[in-house]
């Protein structure tokens, strides 16, 4: 255990030494926050800016139909010849939306053309095609002696009402809250893996490449090496994940402070709260925040440490083979795929199948697998109900027992592939090795 101990106090200062960890730990936040803040200035930059489109319709069947508004202005050329319109829209326009006289309102289905340099969003597109279709289909109401105006008024607005057998009311697009509050926690767990496993296997092939492997075997076994870096590598993972949440908290009081952003309860203007309160959509956001108080948020804690923990462990003793299989991170990518697939498939299980149904087969299945568990079971933990939660205990003793078989399992190759040199191994060797 001392041994174990001093292996796991050397990974871990090894890596808080090192200028790069340093480096990341602290600009990491800043890069994030500064991307934040440069996408919402572009996308407020997008917002002011008005798009100028010209029309030019021949026969007058459209124009007054198109209007204008913050974000796009459609001026008339249509006084104009076509021509010369379309020289002018080439200058001063994005675009011209061409209206072509005809015999029929209705021959205008596929005759109306926009002219552009550059190809125009799908969202521009789908707005002129609804004026189109709003437009004829009203000419073919009036054509069929129907009133198009008492039509529109007798449209109703529908709104489904959700509730429980239980009696309490439930919400329109809770389950995209819950699957992306699982998902957040699955995405944190898979990033983690990736990230610290990779670091795991590059300290294995940089101590084997430099042969300083040789003289530390000699003194400690194979085992606790390997878990040694296992362990002090996630120390230094959670270390650097805590100093992120702290910088986070630091950047938002900052930002409270220089750009006025108001956050808590006791910032908020009691005349405006009042006000608010008055209103449907506060109503609303307060039955949202009920509901995901009413979620099992300490069982999501523990949940996401116990995943974290047994999810690590599992895949950075396999990252700890590779890297003793290995002499190069060129030599690595072919036992890779392997290990990265599963979470990969995990992470399509959850947004794919889980959003829409927690708990059939291949939610339940794919969330009790240990390979896809610290994922996939993370997003249906909001869903979960009591009679589930066996479910969950399964999961976890799964997890931890082949993450036992798994340690066991890559040891042995890790014993016999840190003090192999020069060969590539392959799938097969790694086999024999298991005999060894």
């Amino acid at each position: 255990m001392k041994t174990l101990t001093l292996i796991i106090k050397r990974e871990f200062i090894a890596k808080v030494r090192n200028k790069s960890f340093i480096v990341m730990t602290f600009l990491s936040p800043l890069l994030f926050v500064g991307m934040a803040v440069l996408i919402g200035y572009l996308s407020s930059m997008n917002k002011d800016s008005v798009t100028q489109i010209a029309i030019h319709d021949e026969a007058g069947y459209l124009k007054n139909d198109f209007k204008s508004d913050k974000y796009t202005k459609y001026t008339d050329l249509s006084a104009i010849p076509f021509e010369i319109a379309k020289d002018t829209a080439s200058n001063s326009y994005e675009g011209l939306l061409y209206i072509p006289k005809v015999d029929s309102l209705q021959l205008l289905l596929d005759k109306v053309e926009y002219i552009s340099e550059d190809s125009p969003s799908i969202e521009f597109i789908s707005d002129v095609e609804d004026v189109i279709d709003s437009t004829l289909t009203s000419e073919n109401l009036k054509h069929l002696g129907f009133d198009a105006t008492k039509i529109d008024k007798a449209k109703v607005n529908s709104d489904l009402k959700l509730s429980k057998f239980s009696g309490g009311k439930s919400l329109k697009g809770l389950n995209e809250i819950k699957i992306a509050i699982g998902g957040m926690m699955g995405y944190l767990i898979m990033m983690f893996i990736i990230i610290y496993g990779n670091f795991v296997m590059r300290s294995v092939i940089e101590e084997k490449t430099s042969r300083i492997i040789e003289i530390i075997i000699s003194s400690v076994k194979p085992f606790q090496l390997m878990m040694g870096k296992i362990i002090g590598n996630s120390m230094a993972g959670l270390l650097q994940f805590l100093i992120w949440v702290v910088v986070g908290i630091i950047l938002m009081f900052v930002a409270q402070s220089f750009f006025g952003l108001q956050m808590g309860a006791g910032s908020v203007d009691p005349a405006a709260m009042e006000m608010a309160q008055q209103s449907a959509n506060f109503s609303k956001i307060q039955l949202y925040i009920n509901e995901i108080m009413n979620l099992p948020i300490l069982l999501m804690i523990i949940s996401f440490i116990i995943y974290f923990i047994g999810g690590y462990f599992l895949y950075s003793s396999l990252y700890a083979a590779i890297g003793a299989a290995v002499d190069s991170e060129t030599d690595s990518q072919q036992f890779l795929l392997p290990i990265i697939m599963p979470l990969m498939i995990a992470v399509y299980v959850g947004f794919f199948t889980v959003i829409n149904d927690p708990h059939g087969t291949v939610a339940t299945v794919f969330s009790i697998i240990p390979f896809t568990s610290p994922i996939v079971m993370l997003m249906r933990i909001p869903f979960l109900e009591p009679q589930h939660y066996w479910q969950l205990g399964l999961s976890i003793v799964l997890l931890f027992a082949t993450f036992t078989f798994v340690v066991w399992f890559a040891s042995k190759i890790y014993r016999v592939g840190i003090l192999m040199y020069g060969k590539k191994p392959t799938w097969g060797e790694l086999i024999k090795w298991l005999k060894y």
